[in-house]
């Protein structure tokens, strides 16, 4: 059930920000809204909602059936370090500008070069933009390649797993490159001669 014209679900779950386009009054319709992190429950695998979210945006009509969403996503979002596994959070400032088109023009040309314009679309269906899609597209693109807690971050001990950041654990850091196993021994041999 849904009420308004910025509505939203009267059930639990994942979070939906419904814009029902039939109702936009003017040529812009401005919308500000937090959401709890709680909303985006269960997390995605990659990161967690660990602060509200700050959504601000404009929705205006370009065409009969075209809409430009311009606006800001703003939160922190919580991360494992890829070098010790150490939960950390990012700071998210995204602004974002996307044209809207009908779900029915999206059939799919087939093969063909990816344009600057092709990366700013987005679709709608029967008439509502669920933003939901938005929020986790712009949290994806603000993570990190390779999410470190700090660059200096040290990382696991690849012989007793001890989180090398807290404490030395006594084991000399090893690494054999398999290919250079023959001239290894050819100089373990030399230096026993």
């Amino acid at each position: 059930m849904y009420n308004g014209r910025f509505a939203q679900p009267l059930v639990s779950g994942p979070v939906m920000l419904l814009v029902d386009l039939s109702r936009l009054r003017g040529p812009v319709e401005h919308v500000d809204r937090t959401f709890q992190p709680a909303a985006f429950d269960p997390p995605d695998e990659f990161f967690r909602v660990a602060a509200p979210v700050e959504l601000t945006m404009a929705v205006s009509k370009t065409g009969s059936d075209v809409f430009d969403v311009t606006g800001r996503v703003r939160t922190r979002l919580g991360l494992a370090c890829s070098r010790c596994l150490e939960p950390f959070e990012i700071a998210v400032d995204a602004p974002f500008e996307l044209r809207y088109l009908p779900q029915t023009q999206n059939a799919g040309e087939g093969e063909r070069e990816i344009a600057d314009e092709d990366l700013a679309t987005a679709y709608y269906r029967e008439g509502m933009l669920d933003l939901s899609d938005l929020l986790k597209e712009q949290f994806q693109l603000a993570l990190p390649m390779k999410p470190l807690c700090s660059e200096s971050c040290r990382g696991l001990c690849p012989e007793c797993g001890a989180n090398l950041n807290r404490a030395a654990c006594g084991h000399a850091p090893r690494w054999e490159d398999l290919r250079l196993a023959g001239l290894k021994a050819l100089l373990n041999r030399e230096r026993e001669n």
